[in-house]
């Protein structure tokens, strides 16, 4: 048996911190960890100025409101990406010293061997979970439908099958299979999509949003969320 075997159940019976980007996998991954752990705090990295999360470009405030309805911590720190490493295992140890022994990631398709968060969690001292690793990606985004939560798509990549017209549109099962005709990865692995998740099971409310102007960038297109509460 492999250490990575231990990957999909590391945060069973264990307190862990969860990295956390407000959208869909990791927010399942959470609720898959919440059932077998217990989870001590979230982890968001932003971006260099700190008005944005790095990987999903959601506005702290939307984060944190997340993080009240979860009923959980919300730890961050702005970075380069030169000095992202650094400030994530910074992260890490601070978790540790309060009580965290795991890292909970909501990553799918993460190597066996090379994988970075293996890497950053034996330098903090701690265990990784990644509970949907390795599963299939439509099982995924069924299960998490299935479950009651709501999320909505705010990044597109227009050079990779994704239109303007997506932003905003609420994930459901019948959208993942007008995604997969159009030749979409239904989890958007291969960066097409980014969501946000605005409502589920482990939420004690929805939270309110407006949508702003879609901004566009190069490829990329944007749908700022703004808190209506």
């Amino acid at each position: 048996m492999t250490e990575a075997s231990n990957w999909k159940t590391g945060a069973r019976g264990h307190k862990f911190i969860a990295s956390f980007s407000g959208g869909k996998d990791s927010t399942l991954a959470l609720y898959k960890a919440m059932k077998a752990g217990e989870a001590v705090g979230l982890i968001v990295m932003l971006e260099d100025e700190g008005d944005r999360s790095r990987s999903h470009g959601l506005p702290p405030a939307f984060l944190q409101a997340q993080a009240e309805s979860i009923g959980l911590p919300l730890y961050t720190a702005a970075s380069s990406w030169a000095s992202y490493e650094e400030n994530f295992i910074r992260l890490l140890v601070n978790a540790k010293d309060q009580g965290a022994e795991a890292l909970v990631t909501g990553d799918l398709d993460m190597p066996e061997h090379g994988c970075w968060h293996d890497k950053v969690t034996k330098i903090a001292g701690l265990k990784l979970g990644m509970p949907l690793w390795e599963m299939n990606h439509r099982d995924v985004v069924e299960e998490f439908i299935q479950l009651g939560f709501i999320t909505i798509i705010v990044t597109v990549n227009v050079s990779l099958g994704m239109k303007e017209a997506d932003l905003g549109r609420v994930l459901t099962l019948d959208y993942v299979k007008e995604l997969e005709a159009r030749g979409i990865d239904p989890c958007g692995e291969g960066g097409e999509f980014h969501t946000a998740v605005i409502d589920g099971p482990i939420f004690n409310k929805p939270i309110s949003v407006s949508k702003g102007k879609i901004i566009c960038n190069g490829e990329y297109a944007f749908l700022p969320l703004e808190l209506t509460e």
